[in-house]
């Protein structure tokens, strides 16, 4: 674990974070800064720093998080719809390197979203 990493210090327990779901290899909290009514993020327990460096061992660890997003989702109570977005490097969005994924719902969503 990266001693600097934000997300790193939630998911060990060193910063506090309003954890909704968590299994051994995955943690989903609440954003701090949410941008719709429902704002998760869920996040690998093991440090990757981006989509870009996750690597072909990763694979199932990238497909349980997908599933894990959508039965979060469903707990939520957003059977309506829900958006999932991964941003990826500066270009991209990305403000924390480790790898998230952004759960948004509890609203409609409109396209283009940036």
């Amino acid at each position: 674990m990266p001693t600097n990493c934000l997300f790193c210090q939630i998911i060990a327990g060193q910063i506090p974070a309003t954890v909704v779901h968590r299994t051994e290899r995955l943690t989903a909290i609440r954003d701090i800064n949410p941008a719709a009514p429902t704002h998760l993020l869920l996040l690998p327990n093991e440090h990757i720093g981006s989509v870009a460096e996750a690597q072909p061992a990763h694979a199932a660890l990238l497909g349980e998080l997908l599933l894990t997003a959508a039965v979060v989702a469903q707990q939520q109570g957003l059977g309506g719809g829900y958006r999932l977005v991964i941003n990826t490097g500066a270009d991209g969005g990305q403000t924390v390197q480790h790898l998230h994924v952004h759960l948004l719902g509890g609203r409609a969503m409109r396209w283009p979203p940036g």
